[in-house]
């Protein structure tokens, strides 16, 4: 086991640059296997989640390469197995990635079914709906799911609501099937737009990226390129979102102020300070912050995965604000693990009540997702005494080097591991008490 303590109150400050997208990296990682040639691509974090696809990489045939610059090198003219083992597939959800990218080459793929952070209830169905529509069938065992497709076929598909995930699934398979496939109801992320546009790089047909309806037109085959992975713009949020509560003056460097438009504009809304620059942003405390209410939606909505750290900043704002999560209704894990610290905030039915000007004090807590483990850390650097966060392998899986990064704007954290706490009883039960 292993665990981090940060000592609070900490003020953090200075300026931060923003690593390559996580969820832009795992599709295009995946989309890379289309190509008939090698692909090299930059900007791609060096998170657990990279460090699982390659190693299903190497298992499918498929060489993934980091060279001393940080750039990846994959070759995927070698890949010779479409059959994943469940036990890889199911450690991060986006693996169904490869679906799409190996169905249209060899007619069948196997793997297990979706693992990830938990939400309670992160279904596949609109994935399922868009490959039959294709011609895929799907038959479902145990512990995994068979797809097949002697051939897929254009189609006009209309999803039931929108799906980032669902959106780049069915453009990996579109870009080497038979005829025209029109998306309907598309998911507008910029991480949809960044697949495309390496998909385009690589000789693929996709017009309408970026907005509601995308059309593909099927070609033979892809070839190889070199592309650089977006800024993560939620990453790039939870900064901007760290100096209101604490206080401190964040620059944020290397991103596209355009994927933080209702970021920027509910900070402002609540009194953090905001200025733009070309690739940078600066945000600090402008006089007092004053409670809001906030609904996440899709993109250019609120993003679901900067509620949490949200809740942290709303936690030390002037009243009740209250939070709904439509994307992810069951998302608020880490109440339960703030409250813990001194929050008063109260869920019912996807809807967080959030009391405001909340002293936070150190407790032990869990970190139940990436998100969720950003948000303990923020709320760590404000509370007074010693917070230890368990679960970091969590934020590790979307986040590279992050205590390096906070502890750089000066945060106070430290990483420990279990030969510590050996002969310690009492303290390792109340680990075991939390991890259960």
């Amino acid at each position: 086991m292993r665990w981090m303590n940060i000592e609070g109150p900490s003020k953090l400050e200075g300026s931060i640059a923003v690593p390559g997208s996580k969820n832009s990296s795992l599709a295009i990682l995946a989309a890379a296997c289309l190509a008939s040639e090698p692909v090299t691509l930059k900007n791609i974090p060096n998170i657990a989640d990279f460090l699982v696809l390659r190693q299903i990489g190497e298992e499918i045939g498929c060489v993934m390469n980091r060279d001393l610059l940080g750039d990846v090198h994959i070759d995927p003219t070698k890949i010779n197995n479409p059959i994943i083992e469940p036990e890889k597939s199911g450690k991060f959800r986006t693996a169904y990635y490869f679906i799409g990218a190996l169905l249209a080459k060899f007619g069948k793929v196997s793997l297990g079914y979706p693992g990830g952070d938990d939400f309670v209830s992160r279904p596949i169905d609109q994935h399922i709906k868009a490959f039959e529509k294709m011609g895929a069938t799907f038959t479902f065992h145990k512990d995994y799911y068979v797809v097949e497709a002697s051939r897929l076929k254009g189609a006009t598909i209309y999803f039931d609501t929108k799906t980032s995930g669902a959106t780049i699934n069915s453009m990996l398979a579109a870009v080497l099937a038979e005829g025209e496939t029109i998306l309907l109801n598309a998911a507008r992320d910029p991480e949809v737009t960044d697949t495309a546009l390496f998909l385009n790089q690589m000789g693929a047909k996709i017009i309408g990226a970026g907005t509601d309806t995308i059309k593909v037109k099927g070609v033979k085959q892809l070839g190889g390129c070199s592309y650089s992975i977006i800024p993560d713009r939620l990453i790039a949020g939870a900064f901007l979102i760290s100096s209101g509560i604490t206080g401190g003056t964040i620059t944020v460097k290397d991103i596209i102020p355009e994927h933080l438009t209702s970021c920027i504009t509910k900070l402002k809304e609540i009194g953090v300070g905001i200025e733009i620059k070309e690739n940078n942003i600066t945000s600090f405390l402008d006089g007092r912050m004053k409670a809001t209410r906030v609904r996440t939606a899709m993109f250019p909505g609120f993003p679901t995965d900067l509620q949490q750290p949200l809740t942290v900043l709303l936690t030390q704002a002037n009243g009740k604000s209250i939070l709904r999560d439509t994307v992810y209704p069951n998302r608020f894990n880490h109440v339960y693990q703030l409250n813990k610290m001194g929050a008063s905030i109260e869920v019912t039915n996807g809807v967080a009540n959030i009391k405001g000007k909340s002293p936070l004090h150190g407790a032990l807590v869990n970190a139940s997702d990436v998100r969720a483990g950003i948000c303990l850390i923020l709320a760590g650097v404000i509370a007074e005494g010693t917070t230890t966060i368990t679960g970091i392998e969590h934020i590790e899986r979307g986040y590279d080097e992050a205590v390096a990064a906070f502890n750089s704007l000066g945060a106070k954290i430290s990483l420990h591991h279990s030969d510590e706490i050996t002969n310690d009883t009492l303290m390792m039960e109340e680990f075991q008490k939390l991890i259960r």
